[in-house]
This record gives C-alpha cells, structure tokens and sequence, in this order.
C-alpha cells in the first residue's frame, strides 16, 4: 500500500459515509455518481476508492437511523426500532459506538474470508475457459434477474434493454455499425459512467421527494459515546451471529444487505437472551443487523474478486468500474492482476479500521450535513453530475447522454421495473458476447460446446434451474421485494 491509495481509501471511506448520511440516495446511486472522480486515476486508487465509498455508505446509513429514526439506506433499515429508541432513552451514543465496532467486526472477518477464498478460486480461474465464463455469465445475470423486483416478466424487459444498450457501438467480429443510427459518436458505443450516473443518479434526483428542511438533530456528546461493560457483554453474541449471517448471504448474487440486516434481527429475536426487549431500545438490536450489513458487503466482493459474478447492483457498478479501468474481475484477477486485487484487499482491511476512527468521534460533524436545506444539496449533487458526465470524454454529447437515461430511469421507477437488470446485462453483454463467440469459435459453431464440459454444464443447469424455479414454486424472500435497491 503507497500513502497515495491510503488516501484514496481515505477520502471513499469520507465521501461513502457523507452519501450514507443523506437519506435517499444509497449506495447503488452513490457509487454511480462518483465514478467520474476516478477516471483519470489509476486502476488501483480508483478501486480502492469506489471500494470505500460502497462500504462507507453502509456505516453512514447507520448514524440518521439512530439520530433521526430515518435509514440513510435500505441495509440500515432495521436498525432505526432500537436505535431511534434508545436515542429517545439518552443512549444514542452508546448505540452508534457499537454499531461502528460491530461494523468493524463484520467487514473484517468477510475480508479475511475473501483472503482464504481468493487462492483455491484463482486456481479454479485455471480451469475456466470462454465456454464456462459465459456459463458463469449466465448464472449471475439468471440470479439477479430472478430475484430482482416482483415480476419476473419486468426484471427481463429491464436485462433486454440494458443488452440492447450494450450492443450499440462496432460489431467486434464483423466490425461494421450495430445501432448507432448513422450517428458517428455512437462508433464506440454509450458512455457507460453517463449511463449509470443517468439511471442511478438522475433518475434519483428527478424522483426525490421533498422532506423535511431541516430536521431537528441532537448529536451526542464525546462522554456519551461509550457503552457500558454491560452493553458490551450483550453486543458480543449478536455480532458473531450477524457476521455469519452477512457473510452467508453476501456470497449469493441476488441478496441485499437489507435481507442480511433482516434475518440478523429476526436471530436476535429467537437467540438474545434479552429477546423480550427488543423494539423497546435493546443494544442487539442495533449491534446484529449493522454487523450483518457490512459483513454482507464485503462478503459480496468475494463472488466479484473470484469469479466474475456480481452480487448486487452496487456490486454491478463496481464491475464496470473495474472494466473501466481495463481489469476483468473473475477467475483470472489473481493470475494476470494479482498485485492490483491483494492491494485492493489490503485497502479493505485498512479502510474499515478508518471508518472506524472516522465514524465514532466525528458524529456531530455528519449530523451537520443533514442541516444543509435539501434545495442546495440537490442543486450540488446536479451540478456534479454534469461535470461528471462533462469530463468523462470532455463531450457535451455525453451530458445529453446522461439526461437521456435520467429520464429513462424516472420512467422506468414509475413503471416498477427494476432497474438492477439492465445496469447487470449492460455490464455483462459485451462480456458474455466475447465469450459466445470465441467458444463458438472453438467449436466451429457448435453450441454443444456448453454442454459438453463438465463445469459450463453444471452452470448452464444451475442457470436454468433459478431462472424456472418460480415455476417450482419456489419460495423467495419477502424482504427482497421491499428493497429500492432493486
């Protein structure tokens, strides 16, 4: 690690936690909004630090649930019944305090788990040629196309549209224009930051819905900030449950935090010996589903860094970061960018043991955000947008891009399709038309190529088998429906 990727951590772990604060905006929009920044950096601080944001956003979710009964994101949900309660009972301080630790604690052992599965995975990477990438392609669009929004019917109209929008640009085989309407500034295709920063980001905006101005904010004092050995005691268990709890869902493509935060409270409920004051101002409360939703986080960075498979839409846009930056994140990470992935592993560690530090003592300093009326804000966040879109290319053109699928996105919230589907197809189509095609290539035009191989079968079945399970009648959570992530 140089100084200069430790203050690139520093600054996405800084900007993560102000994004979490603001209520409304959440980690997928956020991520998307400051992809701009690291353009012009090199592969490893621009990981580190879009990295950061993503996990920081999970810490500052935490501080307005607590302070203000109002979940900065979807993860951080849950936590507002105890947390807001013993806010009421002059505890806010102890509450933030563990639910920083408990963060802490969950983002680290998901670390070390991504540590110990990076090395048999990568090896696995060995194995992986284009048929089984593309069928690794397909189990990751399956599993998030399945299980995004509530109609499977609207999840794959939104996986078509962002597909189409993935093609548009030269046909890589037969190198002639693929839907640029004879528009010369389509040749390389769309800007994928102007689309994501218009789906996530504008969309948002055009979407918020005026609130309060400036809500009444009582942060707590430096003395307060420390729980009592008591408080301690009744943590401990509750976060060792919420870290297997995250860590066990965050591996799944298609799960969420808030479910992990979820099934973290609903353990309390059946295990706390304390379970009967839960919802009245009880620390497990607090201290299981925000262990649970970073845990969750980085666990989800383990399907990403080892086979290519994101497990979130925050989690998608991150892989276009990566391919932004020129690194294909999979199986072969490891093998042909393995300085790049242990230093972005080094910075996770790092980073948590920031938000640590930055989250404890500096909790009046975030609450002062949430002061700023809502009208400056908003005129702060458009006006960077623009200059995000503006200077990806330098192109005004690209400004009118990212309108566009603001108003696409707008559309699309209005019309309950899920948005996740079409950021996931727009990041994985060119990949899986690569792998399509070099596979057909071996095979001479036979598609029993994906089939014949032992582990492109088993995925291809794996595929098929989540995409027609609702058939089955399977059941799916109920939660994951209510997550505007989604």
């Amino acid at each position: 690690m140089t100084w200069q990727n430790l203050l690139f951590a520093f600054v996405g772990c800084l900007l993560g936690t102000i994004i979490g604060v603001l209520p409304g905006i959440g980690p997928v929009a956020g991520v998307a909004l400051l992809i701009p920044l690291t353009l012009n950096l090199d592969a490893t601080g621009a990981i580190i630090m879009l990295c950061a944001i993503f996990y920081g956003t999970a810490y500052g979710g935490t501080i307005t649930s607590v302070l203000l009964n109002t979940p900065g994101e979807a993860a951080s949900a849950i936590t507002t019944i105890d947390g807001y309660a013993m806010t009421k009972m002059g505890k806010a301080g102890a509450a933030l305090t563990i639910a920083a630790v408990g963060s802490f604690v969950g983002g680290t052992v998901a670390t070390i788990g991504l540590v110990a599965a990076a090395k048999p995975l990568g090896e696995l990477g060995l194995l992986v040629g284009p048929p089984e990438f593309f069928a690794l392609m397909v189990v990751g669009i399956s599993l998030l196309v399945a299980l995004a929004g509530k109609s499977m019917v609207k999840a794959v109209i939104s996986g078509a549209l962002g597909l189409l929008i993935s093609m548009v640009g030269i046909d890589p085989v037969a190198g002639a224009p693929r839907f640029t309407f004879g528009m010369d500034r389509l040749l390389d295709g769309v800007s994928f930051v102007a689309v994501i920063v218009g789906v996530f980001g504008l969309s948002e905006l055009l979407s918020y819905r005026k609130g309060t101005e400036t809500p009444k904010i009582h942060a707590p004092g430096l003395r307060s900030l420390l729980p009592t050995g008591k408080e301690w005691r009744r943590s401990a268990p509750a976060m060792a449950r919420g870290t297997g709890i995250g860590f066990g869902l965050g591996l799944i493509p298609g799960m969420t935090g808030s479910v992990s935060s979820l099934l973290a409270y609903g353990a309390e409920k059946k295990f706390s010996r304390h379970r009967n004051e839960l919802g009245k101002g009880a620390i497990e409360g607090v201290a299981g589903p925000e262990t649970a939703n970073n845990s969750h986080a980085n666990a989800a960075l383990i399907p990403l860094f080892t086979l290519g498979i994101p497990a979130s839409p925050t989690i998608a846009v991150l892989m276009g970061a990566f391919l932004q930056q020129g690194l294909t994140p999979g199986p072969t990470l490891f093998t042909e960018n393995s300085d790049i992935a242990w230093a972005i592993i080094a910075s996770l560690f790092i980073g948590n043991l920031i938000l640590l530090l930055l989250n404890v003592p500096l909790v009046g300093l975030w609450t002062s955000i949430l002061r700023v009326p809502s009208s400056i804000l908003t005129a702060l966040i458009l006006l960077f947008m623009v200059i995000g879109a503006y200077t990806i290319n330098f192109s005004v053109f690209d400004v009118f891009v990212m309108i566009g699928f603001g108003l696409l996105g707008l559309a699309l919230r209005h019309l309950d399709i899920p948005l996740a589907p079409m950021v996931l197809t727009l990041v994985l189509g060119p990949l899986m038309e690569r792998s399509l095609r070099e596979s057909l290539e071996i095979s001479q035009g036979d598609f029993g190529i994906f089939v014949n191989r032992p582990i492109s079968t088993v995925l291809i079945g794996l595929g098929m088998l989540i995409v027609f399970s609702p058939l089955l009648k399977l059941r799916k959570p109920k939660a994951l429906n209510e997550d505007p992530e989604t």
